[in-house]
């Protein structure tokens, strides 16, 4: 049925989502260039109608850790669904959910103790606060400035950009940010100690930002001297991404909340977790009448659970924790002589194989710069984004409105050929990207489109 149906309506792939989806999404990818109709997909690579091969360094924003369409993970699929296991009861268990959990327990500190099935991201960090209110009795939830945690109401509450929070307020009331990285406002935040959680990304993945030397030992420090749940939301840096299977032990933390999802899934079926300690879990799941207090429909089912699994074991033989640190040190050292090369690069970093490059003004001044970000902030990095893609065959994204800056999240099945390819590419785009005719252009075909709105 669905090879016909793909065979039978094939080529409609961006009139029907702009007919029946959204129609805006699709201006987007065609006017920067996107709008390729894609046959397949196979590790690290995707593959066009004809037949041409593109670097995917965006990776289903982190889904595909153990790279698209991964056959192993593609087999337990198949043989969980003709095992036709009795997934899903509602009053009562299947055995994949445990397995599941066992293995995700197996791999964290054993301050983690119970696990919560979730079916995205933002579902688990949803959970979070749900829970760690419950569990403290207090109402508050703090988060930092810039962070991104979902775009769900609760998560949106939690953001710390006005980007994607401006036009859906009012929020929720009870969720204040403070800065990433300044332990003293963090600490006048929870002396009151009317705070259930303080939420955190390692590494906020919305610009690629590492924390300070020492800021989130320190953090959890402060949140257990004061009472507050210290909640780590790893659903872009877990499994892998950042050279260890989750970002929080490159500090040696021990969380009470974790969020996981994307790449847990394997990029076949959402799946998504909560991990949390036994505290959390006894002061929710407190009774008979209260085990029931949070779940979801779809959340723990079978094939789900299989995915987990599968993924798990496909990241431990494949040997991809370490390939991600390895190639995410390879990837830096090859990024960093730009920064020498070209003035607009004002900075490389990154942790594993979640890596950026932010570009800046130069430092001589250009009045078509300054014209262009006026405009829109970030555009610059466009500059770069899109002849990756068009001319270099790579696919990337633009990450952090407030400045321009170049996101690399790819499979950690990358290869090491791979990256030196994207390193080539990114020299000659950056070189002619630099030139004073291309920035003068976009800054007057963007200051056109900002007329014409």
């Amino acid at each position: 049925m669905i090879r016909e149906l793909l065979e039978s309506r094939a080529g409609e792939d961006y009139e029907l989502y702009a007919r029946t989806i959204n129609p805006q999404f699709m201006r987007v990818l065609r006017t920067i260039g996107f709008d390729r109709v894609w046959a397949r997909a196979e590790g690290q690579y995707l593959y066009d109608g004809d037949g041409t091969r593109y670097l995917d360094l965006l990776g289903g924003f982190g889904m595909f850790n153990a790279g698209r369409n991964n056959p192993r993970i593609r087999a337990a699929l198949v043989e969980a669904l003709e095992l036709e296991t009795p997934g899903s009861v509602a009053l009562g268990v299947s055995l994949l959910p445990g397995l599941l959990a066992e293995e995700l327990l197996r791999r964290t500190p054993p301050r983690l103790a119970r696990v919560l099935f979730t079916s995205s991201g933002t579902e688990a960090n949803e959970a979070a606060f749900k829970l760690g209110r419950a569990a403290t009795g207090r109402s508050r939830v703090l988060s930092t400035e810039h962070a991104f945690h979902g775009l769900t109401l609760g998560s949106l509450s939690a953001a710390g950009d006005r980007h994607f929070t401006e036009r859906f307020g009012p929020l929720l009331p009870g969720f204040d940010q403070v800065s990433f990285g300044d332990l003293d406002a963090l600490e006048a935040a929870l002396r009151r100690e009317d705070v259930a959680l303080f939420i955190v990304e390692p590494v906020q993945g919305h610009g690629v930002y590492l924390p300070p030397s020492g800021y989130l030992t320190q953090a959890q420090e402060i949140c257990r001297r004061y009472g507050t749940l210290f909640a780590v939301d790893e659903v872009q840096t877990g499994f892998g991404r950042t050279g260890k299977m989750f970002a929080f032990e490159h500090w040696g933390l021990e969380p009470d909340l974790v969020a996981v999802a994307k790449s847990l899934s394997g990029g076949y079926v959402p799946v998504g977790a909560l991990l949390m300690s036994q505290r959390v879990y006894d002061g929710v799941f407190d009774s008979l009448e209260h085990s029931v207090s949070h779940g979801s429909t779809f959340a723990p089912n079978d094939l789900a659970m299989a995915a987990g699994l599968a993924t798990l074991r496909e990241i431990d033989d494949a040997q991809l924790v370490e390939r991600a640190a390895r190639l995410g040190d390879h990837l830096l050292e090859r990024t960093r002589p730009l920064l020498d090369r070209f003035e607009v690069v004002r900075d490389v970093r990154g942790l594993g194989l979640l890596w950026a490059m932010q570009f800046a003004e130069p430092e001589h001044g250009s009045l078509a710069w300054r014209v262009m970000e006026r405009v829109q902030t970030g555009l610059f990095a466009q500059l770069v984004v899109v002849p990756l893609f068009t001319k270099h065959r790579i696919l990337t994204q633009v990450a952090g409105y407030d400045l321009p800056v170049l996101k690399a999240i790819p499979p950690l099945v990358l290869t090491e050929e791979d990256v030196d390819d994207f390193v080539t590419a990114l020299d000659d785009v950056i070189k002619k990207a630099t030139r004073p005719t291309r920035v003068a252009g976009m800054a007057l075909r963007a200051a056109r489109g900002s007329t014409a709105r």
